[in-house]
């Protein structure tokens, strides 16, 4: 059920009797963001939007692994939760909200890849992420609720299912990911870029969320063998091409994401020309002439 950012306010027994100053954030694509400043210290509030249910957002997953998330020293503290909304109050990370841009610089691909590290060595997580089920899943939600998806989308399906059998030959231990590492889900707070927003969590392939991030960044071939040096200690085809075939699937199922999104979704944003855009990605990388080699490559010892 949605609630007023008042009633979270009023709710909370340590906030009575204090200044409490409300400023809504912008940005987010799925929930209502608010930073509250409560005697002048900062607090992060999200409430969540309506119908998240058919994008496959579980809050308990989503507040269990939060909580683990800043055990593993990346995520922000989870300092008030109220059950009966799901909402979360929590730590404001004093720093610099990132962008594709600034993510883009000389050092950076290094620096993501240490702190998705610390979280992938932290408390594991409460459920599993699978984005080939989930793209199944979003294919339901959108024949059911007759959403229009993007062309070509079911002839494609075959495609899908060849990535997860190669996938599968080597498979690697699942760690805790986020699953959504879009820029402006790190914060650069001085010294670490710190990791926010765990609707997505949970425990998957690690080069999911290695390429899932390389794909969210636009990040050339320099910058993916940068990542993938940083995280294993070297660059290995096998790695390069499980990481290759994972940012495909990052754009089969969001796009999925982004078409629910364009008809549930009361935040002004083009959701149909994201889905579009992601689509298109997809289908290039699998006409490319690498993609039989990535298939290869991936199941190969390395």
């Amino acid at each position: 059920m949605s609630v007023s950012i008042e009633t979270v306010v009023a709710k909370i027994p340590d906030w009575q009797g204090k200044t409490v100053e409300i400023k809504p954030i912008a940005g987010g694509l799925t929930n209502t963001n608010y930073r509250v400043d409560v005697d002048g210290v900062a607090h992060f509030v999200r409430i969540p939007g309506a119908k998240t249910e058919l994008l496959a957002v579980d809050r308990q997953n989503e507040y269990y692994n939060t909580r683990a998330a800043a055990e593993a020293g990346v995520g922000p503290k989870v300092l008030y939760y109220l059950p009966e909304y799901e909402v979360m109050v929590l730590e404001f990370i004093e720093g610099k909200t990132m962008s594709k841009e600034a993510l883009q610089a000389p050092g950076m691909p290094t620096r993501i890849a240490q702190s998705i590290k610390m979280l992938h060595a932290g408390p594991r997580f409460l459920t599993d992420f699978n984005m080939f089920r989930l793209t199944e899943f979003y294919l339901k939600i959108c024949e059911q609720h007759d959403i229009v998806i993007p062309p070509r989308y079911p002839e494609r399906m075959p495609a899908v299912a060849q990535i997860e059998k190669a996938l599968a030959v080597r498979p690697l231990p699942t760690r805790p990911c986020n699953n959504d590492l879009l820029a402006e889900n790190y914060i650069d707070d001085g010294k670490i870029l710190r990791l926010i927003d765990y609707e997505y969590s949970g425990n998957n392939d690690p080069c999911f969320e290695l390429g899932n991030t390389c794909q969210e960044l636009g990040y050339d071939e320099a910058r993916i063998q940068e990542i993938c040096a940083a995280y294993f200690g070297k660059v290995s085809e096998p790695m390069l091409a499980r990481m290759k075939l994972n940012m495909i699937m990052s754009d089969v199922g969001w796009a999925l994401w982004a078409a629910i999104q364009a008809k549930i979704s009361k935040i002004e944003y083009d959701f149909w020309g994201w889905a579009i855009e992601r689509w298109a990605r997809a289908e290039a990388k699998l006409d490319s002439a690498e993609f039989p080699r990535w298939l290869e490559d991936v199941q190969k010892p390395g």
